[in-house]
């Protein structure tokens, strides 16, 4: 048996929300290329796996690419108040007639959230479809496209410095086992980036104090919504991330929290997995290879990838189960008629980071 890295996805901490499935794997060290941007890895568990892209290759994993918002952090509570106060600072009323300042509700929020990435793109997506508000800063709704970006831009900076204000408040933390994640891919020889649809200052801080300096500093690449033109689900930002990483798509592994970033990251032909957040524990993952309620279980470490078999195609469940060590090891058979080695359920609960 030839030894290897691999990327083990333990058994996840299951949390209380009905549709959430989530499917234990292991995303085996060598990740197959993808034909198309669109196809992904077949899940072990799944009943109708997606098809495989054809491919004569594989390639190890050399990219963890993690998203910052809901990944790294639980924060788009902290967001929405940051909106709501810059809202209200500005007097900012939409409609015109409405006595009181906008607010966003938490129920609205999580699906605008989840529609639309970043801040900039969820204002003017919201006064293009309810009416350009009136404000302290324009007295008058605005008429030209000139004004309408002046006013996005003005409560977007006062919005950031107040999130940022949150964020230095010291109450935040980062989301169970994302900076032991980070460095056992780090350890393994696996480069570490961070992409964000957010604006840079805000990420910068976030980063800066949650993942702490040298983390920060440590990270081969680092990516926000400034740094390119489209936001997610556009998958430019993950395109940008593999240039810059010189790291092919299908060599990197993306961790996202929502369908816009799992769009963006599959849109750039890369595999992902999904660690969801109580706004989007409901959200249609099926394109995610695995799914999991925090990343406290998920780690990196060196293991043995059992010799493969030429056997029946076309079986997507577990063909056969054994003890390795404290581990459980499955078998799976891929639609290319390949017995895929190498599933690890490990029955190790790693502590918190």
């Amino acid at each position: 048996m030839a030894s290897t890295s691999h990327l083990i996805l333990p058994t996840a901490v299951r949390a209380d929300f009905s549709r959430r499935r989530e499917g234990p794997l292991c995303l085996p060290a060598t990740i197959r290329n993808f034909a198309s941007p669109r196809r992904l890895l077949p899940h072990p568990l799944r009943a109708s796996p997606p098809t495989l892209a054809a491919a004569s290759t594989s390639s190890s994993l050399q990219a963890l690419i993690f998203d910052c918002d809901g990944v790294i952090l639980e924060s788009e509570h902290l967001h929405r108040q940051a909106y709501n106060e810059a809202f209200a600072h500005f007097s900012v009323r939409c409609p015109v007639s409405s006595p009181k300042p906008l607010y966003w509700g938490s129920d609205f929020y999580d699906e605008l959230q989840n529609r639309i990435g970043g801040g900039k793109p969820k204002m003017r997506w919201y006064f293009k479809e309810n009416g350009w508000p009136s404000s302290s800063i324009y007295a008058q709704p605005p008429l030209t496209d000139s004004d309408r970006e002046t006013l996005i831009d003005v409560i977007q900076d006062w919005k950031t410095e107040r999130y940022k204000e949150i964020i230095k408040s010291g109450a935040v933390e980062p989301r169970p086992g994302v900076l032991r994640l980070m460095d056992d891919a780090k350890g393994a020889g696996i480069k570490v980036a961070v992409c964000s649809a957010a604006t840079k200052s805000s990420v910068v801080l976030c980063l800066e104090n949650l993942l702490g300096l040298e983390r920060f500093h440590g990270l081969d690449c680092f990516l926000a919504g400034d740094d390119v033109k489209e936001k997610k689900p556009s998958p430019l930002i993950y395109l940008t991330a593999s240039e810059k990483l010189g790291v092919s798509g299908g060599n990197c592994l993306v961790v996202e929290d929502s369908v816009i970033g799992l769009q963006a990251a599959t849109g750039a032909g890369m595999p992902c997995i999904v660690t969801y957040t109580s706004s989007t524990a409901n959200q249609d993952f099926k394109e995610a290879i695995a799914t999991y309620s925090d990343l406290r279980n998920v780690s990196t470490r060196h293991s043995f990838r059992p010799e493969a078999n030429q056997m029946q195609p076309h079986h997507p469940i577990p063909s056969r189960v054994r003890r390795v060590g404290g581990d459980v090891a499955h078998f799976y058979w891929a639609p290319d008629g390949i017995r895929r080695p190498h599933v690890i359920i490990s029955t190790h609960m790693g502590g918190d980071c």
